[in-house]
């Protein structure tokens, strides 16, 4: 009973194995899989020309796939996942595009030539290590850098040295100076003994006169005891050329 099962069951194993379809479906599935194994090796021939400029490399990728042919070229594919390059050369392109923007960025910006820091554009002196990085130009004060042979706003030339004085503002024409005047020493004059003043007559207002000048007549002042009485002469004109005779003076009352 037994062995007509298995008998039974090897028969119909056999048939469905002899059978047209199965036969077909068997082709089929031989042929997928030859073909995703070209395809895989086509994959990897195009891969690698986009991640290498060797002309050499695309023809090992796609060797190696082949070499484990369709029944391992999994395994070969896997392998080569592994070992091919990580980015693209379009993509190592753009990479080293970006980073040179970004280095010519940086290196556009003013920085110390000493240092290497970042600096402003109205900075003289590096103040992270004191270098110079530019001068003030003497004629204009317009900031100028260091390897500048003349100034770019005035046009002054700093390897020509300046001549004394300027030809285009002359100087004023100087006044001559005073001769000095000789000073002459002198000697001292002996001073002559000193006499104590005199006493002097008390004043006394003049009494207005006549309107004729020859008329008028001299009013002595009293002269203080003991004095001789000095004439005072007279500012007026006298009418009559001869002069008029002093009074003489009187004795002590």
């Amino acid at each position: 009973m037994i062995d007509e099962l298995f008998g039974s069951l090897d028969q119909t194993i056999n048939d469905f194995l002899s059978s047209e379809a199965f036969q077909i479906g068997l082709r089929v599935l031989a042929i997928y899989f030859v073909l995703v194994w070209l395809a895989s090796a086509f994959w990897a021939y195009r891969d690698m020309r986009q991640r290498s400029t060797s002309a050499l490399a695309p023809y090992v990728a796609a060797g190696v796939i082949i070499v484990f042919t369709p029944i391992f070229f999994l395994f070969g594919l896997l392998l080569y996942r592994i070992v091919r390059p990580k980015e693209t050369i379009a993509e190592a392109n753009e990479r080293m595009l970006t980073e040179e923007a970004i280095l010519a960025e940086v290196q556009s910006r003013p920085h110390c030539a000493n240092c290497m820091r970042p600096v402003h554009d109205e900075w003289i002196i590096c103040p992270t290590c004191r270098n110079r990085l530019r001068r003030v130009c003497p004629n204009c004060e317009h900031l100028v850098e260091l390897d500048w042979s003349l100034c770019a706003w005035c046009g002054r030339d700093f390897e020509r040295a300046e001549a004394p004085g300027t030809a285009y503002m002359p100087r004023a024409r100087r006044q001559p100076a005073p001769a000095p005047v000789p000073v002459v020493a002198t000697q001292p004059q002996p001073q002559a003994a000193t006499r104590p003043p005199a006493p002097r007559p008390p004043y006394t207002r003049p009494t207005p006169g006549p309107a004729n000048p020859a008329q008028a007549t001299p009013t002595p002042s009293n002269p203080p005891t003991g004095a001789t009485p000095t004439p005072r002469p007279s500012t007026q004109p006298a009418a009559n050329p001869t002069p008029a005779q002093p009074r003489p003076a009187t004795g002590e009352r």
